[in-house]
């Protein structure tokens, strides 16, 4: 099957001019001299780039406490999830070694029980090369351009289902709160001291378009436990049967069955009351 170059697109233009130019040799020479041919194709091929093209998009999907000591003789370098965690592990090193420094330059004999006092007596009272840093760094990662998200199809689905990110509160005073990020979809789960209740939010306006249906709506079902409390999809299924022992072995497989179902969303823009659920 020949191809006919599309003479409307940059690549079917440069074609046909390189065909242009080894008609106009052939015409001047009768044949194709090696040496001008080799000319000809350098020029022709300056117009063209063969680099690899990866789009691809740094997202930050957490943060980590990283927590570096060094001595004379090693330097250990440990992350954490939280700065008050990786000071209870110094604080915890530090009291083991208290009799070092107890009694010198007005260190008490016995170590505080606040972590940071403790440890900032400790280390005060070191000599270097002894000593540790603390701080936060961002977690990241490469997203490269997704492919064709469908609700229909297992591989797509699970691709997405992978590129889950999980973001925490950073601390008590943080103003954010804990969520799930998924397909542009975001799922707050978060206790309300105000409401006295566990509450469950869905936020849509970041939701990936391609999720989203001719109607605006985004196919969504929201379970509590064996219960389906919300669902806009054009059938609900009948609640499977409860057989069988129950327990916390039970519950323990209905979780991990649950954590293998693609959830989907509701009407964008709107906020029915399964979207916003105390449970």
């Amino acid at each position: 099957m020949l191809i006919k170059p599309d003479p409307t697109t940059p690549e079917g233009e440069a074609v046909l001019d390189l065909a242009d130019l080894m008609d106009g040799l052939q015409a001047d020479t009768g044949e194709w001299p090696g040496a001008d041919t080799v000319d000809i194709l350098e020029g022709w091929l300056s117009r063209f780039t063969f680099a690899v093209s990866q789009t691809l998009t740094s997202q930050v999907t957490g943060r980590a406490w990283v927590l570096d000591q060094w001595d004379r003789h090693s330097n250990e370098v440990t992350l954490w999830s939280d700065e008050a965690s990786a000071l209870a592990s110094l604080a915890r090193e530090v009291r083991s070694s208290w009799d070092d420094v107890a009694g010198t330059d007005g260190v008490p004999y016995r170590p505080p029980s606040d972590d940071r006092t403790a440890v900032d007596l400790y280390y005060g009272a070191q000599e270097d090369p002894e000593g540790y840093s603390l701080y936060p760094a961002s977690i990241s990662r490469c997203v490269r351009t997704p492919r064709s998200l469908s609700l229909s199809d297992d591989e797509a689905c699970a691709e997405a289902n992978s590129s889950a990110v999980f973001h925490p509160m950073e601390d008590p005073d943080d103003e954010g709160l804990p969520c799930i990020e998924i397909a542009g979809i975001l799922v707050f789960a978060y206790l309300d001291s105000d409401k006295e209740a566990v509450r469950v939010s869905v936020h849509l306006d970041t939701t990936d378009e391609q999720l989203v249906r001719a109607d605006s709506a985004v196919p969504m079902q929201v379970e509590i436990e064996d219960t389906t409390v919300f669902t806009n999809l054009t059938s609900l299924p009948a609640p499977a049967p409860r057989t069988g022992p129950t327990g916390w072995k039970t519950s323990l497989k209905r979780l991990a069955r649950r954590t293998t179902t693609t959830t989907g969303s509701a009407d964008r823009g709107v906020d029915p009351h399964p979207i916003n659920t105390n449970i």
